[in-house]
């Protein structure tokens, strides 16, 4: 079995490249230029290919560049004009943050790579997305009946589809379980956690740098994840940690009594 994985350069990708590195087989990573503003995200990704690579890991890494879709796409992640809104993840501001399709356009284009590797190897392929249980309220393309129908379709849609299936074993964890599994797998592996994972950009909102405030709601789940399983996050901030945790648990109590 070989694997086609989805890299953005965030947390949950980096994890489910850490966890295939795993199973010992050798991965396809594809990562999508689709004009986002946090662009810096698809360096963050390269970085880590290639310190794997030199740890003697088997990645090919392809950039589709796709940033054409700007113009197409309305998303305050697209939008130059519009801002990305700060606060709780869970908040319903965040769906501005909603590309529209982009999972959707994500999987054909790796269905389609999954396909032409079977052709080329003979092997069969698992197309590997990050998507989990906490996008599932913003991002209806992150719910499980969301892949169950595009699946189906993909599999209607091709010759060679019984030599292609879907791999998502993040779609029910929270955040701070992926970041478990990126820490389980990282000690299997013998790597650094805190090397790979310093080099993962979650936030939608980053400095010419790749540095967080902390602020977006990406921001916010990802460092309450952290709290929550006692680990700090090595991840390239603009403020303490302190301070970001104390940003993100008022955001957190300001949510529990929005829903009270």
């Amino acid at each position: 079995m070989l694997y086609v994985l989805s890299l953005s350069g965030g947390l949950d990708s980096t994890s489910l490249l850490l966890h295939l590195l795993c199973k010992k087989k050798s991965i396809y990573a594809v990562s999508f230029d689709y004009g986002q503003k946090h662009k810096i995200e698809l360096e963050f990704a390269r970085r880590n290919v290639d310190y794997l690579r030199s740890c003697g890991f088997s990645i090919t890494h392809k950039v589709v560049d796709l940033s054409s879709l700007v113009t197409l796409l309305r998303s305050s992640l697209t939008d130059p004009d519009t801002d990305v809104p700060e606060g709780h993840y869970m908040d319903t501001n965040m769906k501005s943050t909603f590309v529209p399709n982009r999972n959707a356009i994500f999987s054909s284009i790796i269905y389609a790579y999954a396909i032409s590797i079977h052709k080329e190897t003979g092997e069969s392929v698992s197309i590997c997305l990050g998507v989990h249980s906490g996008d599932h309220l913003i991002y209806p393309d992150c719910r499980p009946e969301f892949y169950e129908s595009i699946t189906k379709s993909f599999d209607l849609g091709n010759w060679d589809s019984r030599h292609i299936d879907t791999y998502l074993p993040y779609i029910n964890f929270s955040k701070s379980e992926i970041i478990k599994d990126g820490i389980k797998s990282s000690d299997r592996l013998k790597l650094d956690f805190n090397r790979i994972y310093k080099n993962t950009l979650t936030t939608y909102s980053p400095d010419a740098e790749g540095r967080s405030s902390g602020k977006t709601g990406s921001d916010v789940e990802r460092i309450l994840s952290f709290n929550e399983i006692g680990v700090r996050d090595p991840a390239l901030y603009t403020q303490t940690w302190e301070k970001l945790l104390e940003y993100a648990l008022r955001c957190n109590e300001e949510m529990k009594l929005k829903n009270q």
